[in-house]
């Protein structure tokens, strides 16, 4: 687990799954000894005049398997001797240290699984605020435009220049926003640039990109097509 005051990382996580992991596959070892503990020893019946001490004697029984709850003494209440008691306490003990440790380890994955979903769920809302930031800023410091292109002949001067349909035009030669009338303002501006480069700037995709038009004449209409 991490560290206080230090974030939980991935890597703290899976170390945290491998100890689950590791917890997990004891309890199973502790569960079949269980199942196939046998004492391999049984304490003789005793009837009338057999010896107060009398001796233990050893012998390979069918193997029966205990759980967690199953008694451990016999129906006349002396300890079974068909199991190996000593085996069943052990591992029922272990049993119940490593459900408490499993228990208590399952709580940490929860709470850092929680701080880094929390932590992941932070950074994104952190990084959708700088990103919508960065385009609100983008948004208001690109002049106005004044007008849109709607149509692009293929082969002429406009085409040629990389204007595109749907360019918003923010600058065009000596017109803007500020003192931009009407469309005449553009077409003044044309009839005396012909045969010289232009400096014209649109938007496209919120971004202001700047496009070299050189009005002339050309097999179509006027000299910009």
């Amino acid at each position: 687990m991490a560290q206080p005051g230090r974030a939980v990382t991935v890597r703290d996580v899976q170390q945290l799954v491998r100890r689950k992991d590791e917890i997990e596959a004891q309890i199973k070892a502790y569960y079949e000894v269980l199942e196939d503990v046998s004492a391999g020893r049984r304490r003789p019946a005793q009837g009338p005049g057999s010896p107060v001490t009398a001796s233990w004697f050893f012998f390979s029984p069918q193997q029966k398997g205990v759980g967690m709850n199953e008694p451990l003494v016999d129906v006349e209440g002396f300890p079974r001797a068909d199991i190996d008691l000593y085996q069943v306490r052990t591992a029922r003990h272990n049993i119940i240290c490593l459900q408490n440790d499993h228990k208590a380890l399952m709580k940490q994955v929860e709470e850092a699984l929680h701080q880094l979903h929390a932590r992941e769920k932070e950074k994104q809302a952190k990084d959708e605020a700088e990103a919508l930031a960065e385009a609100s800023s983008q948004e208001q410091g690109l002049p106005r435009a004044f007008a849109r292109v709607n149509e692009v002949t293929p082969g002429s001067p406009a085409s040629l220049s990389g204007l595109q349909v749907d360019d918003e035009i923010v600058e065009f030669g000596s017109v803007n926003a500020h003192n931009f009338q009407n469309l005449q303002n553009i077409a003044t501006v044309v009839q005396h640039s012909e045969g010289r480069p232009l400096s014209v700037t649109v938007i496209r995709s919120g971004k202001k990109v700047h496009v070299g038009l050189t009005p002339k004449r050309w097999a179509g209409k006027g000299l910009l097509g």
